[in-house]
C-alpha cells in the first residue's frame, strides 16, 4: 500500500491557563499582607542573616524561622538585564529591566522590575526605591516596581563596600508581623502561551475528522493501529505511515464523573468522560458520553460519535443500542 501523500503542515496558538490557590501560613501571610501597608518584611535566620523575600525555614539548618524584622524600601542594584520586548502579564508595559534589589537592612535580594529608560541608565550598584502601586490588595503587585533613587549613601560598590560613616547604613527592626484583616490566600494564575504544529501523523487524524472520518496509523511490525496517530510505534520504535480507518462506533473501556463546571465549558455537571475504543483500534482516545444518564454509563457499553455542525471533531458520543461488548475485547486497553 502506498503511503498517504503530505499533508499541509498545520499549527495554531494554543493557551494553557489555570488559577492556582494556595493558603498562606504566617510569614507569607504577613510578607504579602505588609506590602499592601507599604512595609516590606523579612525574617532573620539562626545565623543573623536577614532573607528577603521572607522564608519559613533557614535554608542552611532547615529549622523553622519566625523572626520577623521590617526592611528598609530602598535599596541598592545587585546585578539585572534588560527586557526591551516586555509580554503580557509583567510588570510594565514599557521596556524595563529584570533587577535583584539588595533592599536596606537586608542579606538578600529581591527580583522585581526597574522602571528606566533605557539599559545606559542602569547599572550594577545603583540605588533604587520601591514605587507603591496605588491599589494594593496584599500581593506581591503592590509593588508597582523599582525606579533609580537619588540617593547615594554608599560607594561605587555598595553591596560589598562599607557604608559611609557620616550615614550608617540602615538596619532591619523587628516587626511583630500583626496586621488588622491579614491576607490569608492568594490566587497565581498561571499561563502558557505557544504555537503547536502537529506533524505529519496527526495532521492527517486532524485533517480526516474535517469529513467526520477518524483515522489511524497501523504498525508495520507489531500490526496495531493507534489512535490518534503518532508517527512511530511506541513499543517497537517504528515509523508508522499506513493509514487506517477505524470506528464510528466503540467501546467504554473506563470513565469518570465529573462534578465540577469547567470555566467557559458550556456542559451542566454531571456528566461522564470516557475512554473510548473505537472498532479496528488498538488505543483509546477520550471523549465526553451523552444521551444517556450519567449513573447508566458503564464499562463495555457501546457508543458512537455524534457531530455538530462545522464542528471539527465529535460533540459527544451516544449509545448505539447495542448489547455491551463482552469483557474480553476491551481489556488488554484499559
Amino acid at each position: 500500500m502506498n503511503p498517504a501523500p503530505a499533508p499541509e503542515v498545520l499549527s495554531a496558538p494554543l493557551v494553557v491557563e489555570f488559577p492556582f490557590t494556595r493558603s498562606l501560613g504566617p510569614i507569607q501571610s504577613a510578607f504579602l499582607t505588609g506590602l499592601r501597608e507599604r512595609a516590606v518584611l523579612g525574617v532573620r535566620s539562626a545565623g543573623g542573616r536577614v532573607l528577603v523575600p521572607p522564608v519559613e525555614y533557614d535554608p542552611v539548618t532547615a529549622e523553622e524561622i519566625r523572626d520577623l524584622v521590617e526592611v528598609g524600601t530602598t535599596g541598592t542594584v545587585t546585578t539585572w538585564a534588560w527586557n526591551p520586548a516586555p509580554r503580557r502579564g509583567q510588570p510594565l508595559a514599557n521596556p524595563f529591566a529584570w533587577v535583584l534589589v539588595r533592599l536596606d537592612g537586608a542579606d538578600t535580594a529581591l527580583l522585581h522590575a526597574l522602571d528606566a529608560p533605557g539599559p545606559d541608565a542602569v547599572r550594577t550598584g545603583m540605588r533604587v526605591r520601591i514605587r507603591w502601586a496605588e491599589e494594593r490588595v496584599g500581593a506581591i503587585t503592590d509593588i508597582a516596581c523599582f525606579e533609580p533613587y537619588e540617593s547615594e549613601p554608599y560607594e561605587s560598590e555598595p553591596y560589598e563596600s562599607e557604608p559611609y560613616e557620616s550615614e550608617p547604613a540602615p538596619q532591619a527592626a523587628p516587626h511583630s508581623g500583626e496586621f488588622a484583616d491579614p491576607v490569608q490566600g492568594i490566587v497565581a494564575p498561571a499561563r502558557l502561551d505557544y504555537v503547536y504544529s502537529p506533524g505529519r501523523a496527526p495532521s492527517r487524524f486532524i485533517a480526516a475528522l474535517a469529513d467526520q472520518r477518524t483515522v489511524g496509523e497501523r504498525c508495520p511490525t507489531c500490526r496495531k493501529v493507534y489512535v490518534p496517530p503518532r508517527g512511530a510505534c511506541p513499543t517497537c520504535g517504528v515509523a508508522t505511515d499506513e493509514q487506517v480507518e477505524v470506528g464510528p462506533s466503540g467501546t467504554v473501556t473506563t470513565f469518570c464523573i465529573v462534578n465540577i463546571k469547567a470555566k467557559n465549558l458550556d456542559i451542566e455537571v454531571p456528566y461522564v468522560y470516557a475512554h473510548i475504543a473505537l472498532d479496528g483500534a488498538d488505543l483509546a482516545l477520550h471523549g465526553r458520553i451523552g444521551g444517556i444518564p450519567y449513573d447508566q454509563v458503564r464499562m463495555g457499553l457501546r457508543v458512537e460519535p455524534v457531530w455538530t455542525e462545522g464542528g471539527r471533531y465529535p460533540d459527544h458520543y451516544r449509545p448505539t443500542g447495542e448489547p455491551d461488548a463482552d469483557y474480553d475485547t476491551y481489556k488488554e486497553l484499559l
